[in-house]
């Protein structure tokens, strides 16, 4: 989420593949055609998704419309993708030089992206302040973006409301997770580079289906990085 690109913007619908059994990992489950599954967006949202999907116990059309929102229309990963793993794009496949695509799975939606400088004081209180995009992950609770429920999840999307006051206004003398922000003009409790300004106008259903997206995705912890804020280190469930 990101002052440089705050959001890029961007049928046959192919077979689905059967569910396994419950708590498999897999990336293409049966969508029945009723009612509230006949979304398009679905089955493409499936076809697109650059990770394999633990899909126990979440509601398929949503994962589906999660993904398709953040994999064809947002460009989540754009923002929070992981350079301390290797990037956006797999070695090999950037589509800008002219390569196939292929999206790092390694660091998909990890955060850790720069952005900046601010006014302010970075990690270690010497200006000026960087902001790091989040770590968009799962941890072991299962919830995503650090353990936040999708009503903090919905709150983000539509207000910008920092749950995790990375950047509190310098004026208070203390350090958050990513330092501290000039305040005024800054808003401390609001995320300054997220396009949630934008991102706000979506339905309640889409910023729904975009959490179960994200309770889908795999972990990622950051273990033996060092040097990035401590909010986008987390424990990832057991194997």
């Amino acid at each position: 989420m990101t002052p440089r690109r705050f959001v890029k913007p961007v049928g046959a619908v192919a077979a689905i593949a059967l569910i396994g059994l419950a708590g498999m990992v897999i990336t293409s489950p049966r969508v029945h055609a009723d009612s509230s599954n006949t979304d398009s967006r679905i089955q493409i949202g499936f076809n697109i998704a650059p990770v394999k999907l633990n899909m126990k116990g979440l509601n398929p059309a949503l994962v589906g419309i999660g993904s398709y929102i953040v994999n064809a229309q947002a460009d989540c990963n754009g923002c929070h993708n992981s350079p301390d793993l290797g990037g956006e794009w797999a070695a090999g496949h950037n589509p800008y030089f002219g390569q196939p695509k292929m999206v790092n799975a390694a660091g998909y939606l990890g955060g850790g992206m720069t952005f900046g400088p601010f006014p302010g004081k970075g990690i270690d209180g010497v200006p000026p302040l960087t902001i790091y995009s989040r770590n968009l992950t799962p941890d072991a609770s299962g919830l995503p973006e650090g353990g936040h429920t999708l009503q903090e999840f919905i709150t983000m999307i539509r207000t910008g409301h920092d749950f995790d006051a990375a950047h509190p206004a310098c004026s208070t003398g203390t350090l958050g997770a990513e330092g501290c922000i000039a305040s005024p003009p800054f808003a401390p409790d609001v995320l300054q580079v997220m396009p949630w300004p934008v991102q706000g106008n979506m339905s309640d259903k889409d910023i729904a289906a975009i959490y179960e997206y994200l309770r889908a995705i795999p972990c990622i912890s950051h273990a033996g990085t060092v040097g990035l804020p401590s909010n986008l280190y987390q424990t990832c469930p057991a194997p």
